[in-house]
């Protein structure tokens, strides 16, 4: 789980949850009657599981629709959540994904702090990566633990670090939700590899 700086609780609002949903909430829930959040509601969509990493969905794309999730106001949140159908079935194939997703979520930080030198290293890493990762063969159970490592190592890390910054910006719902927005339009249209 991402630590964020804690935010000033917002105003209820009165909006509502679409029907057959819980109500969106931050974090993890124990059950859909004490709300769900984003992936939960992805899941409950996919699956009729109740859990915040479904199968259909990439574990980068998810991990940051949680951050964005626990991130974001009570109302950006509810506008987020006609997202969850998307996210359901949002799994592209190839090894290329994770490092783009994250090096796009690296370029929108740096758009807030474009003076930041580790912001620019991060995203020329991702970009490499990625131009690596296409021009590679078939990557089998070999290529499949790397990649595993590159997202529980490094890759995490970078994005942990651009939601951050992303998070302290003054217009973080904003930006936020207009990433999670872009990055579940590209995985729906992200080419597959082969």
């Amino acid at each position: 789980m991402i630590a964020f700086p804690p935010r000033r609780p917002p105003e209820r609002s009165g909006a509502v949850a679409p029907d057959g949903l819980p109500m969106p909430g931050r974090f993890a829930h124990l059950h859909p009657d004490d709300g769900a959040c984003l992936m939960e509601a992805a899941a409950l969509l996919a699956t009729g599981r109740f859990t915040d990493s479904p199968a259909g969905t990439h574990p980068a794309l998810a991990a940051l629709a949680r951050a964005v999730n626990d991130s974001v106001t009570d109302d950006a949140r509810l506008a987020l959540w006609p997202l969850a159908a998307d996210l359901a079935d949002a799994r592209p194939e190839g090894r290329t994904y994770a490092p783009l997703l994250v090096g796009a979520v690296v370029d929108a930080a740096r758009a807030t702090r474009p003076a930041s030198r580790r912001l620019a290293r991060e995203s020329r890493a991702c970009r490499r990566r990625a131009e690596r990762l296409a021009q590679a063969p078939g990557g089998g159970l070999p290529g499949r633990v790397a990649d595993l490592l590159w997202w529980r190592g490094p890759g995490r890390r970078r994005l942990e670090h651009a939601l951050r910054v992303l998070c302290a910006a003054p217009d973080a719902d904003e930006r936020l939700c207009r990433l999670l927005r872009q990055a579940v339009a590209g995985a729906r249209g992200h080419p597959s590899e082969g």
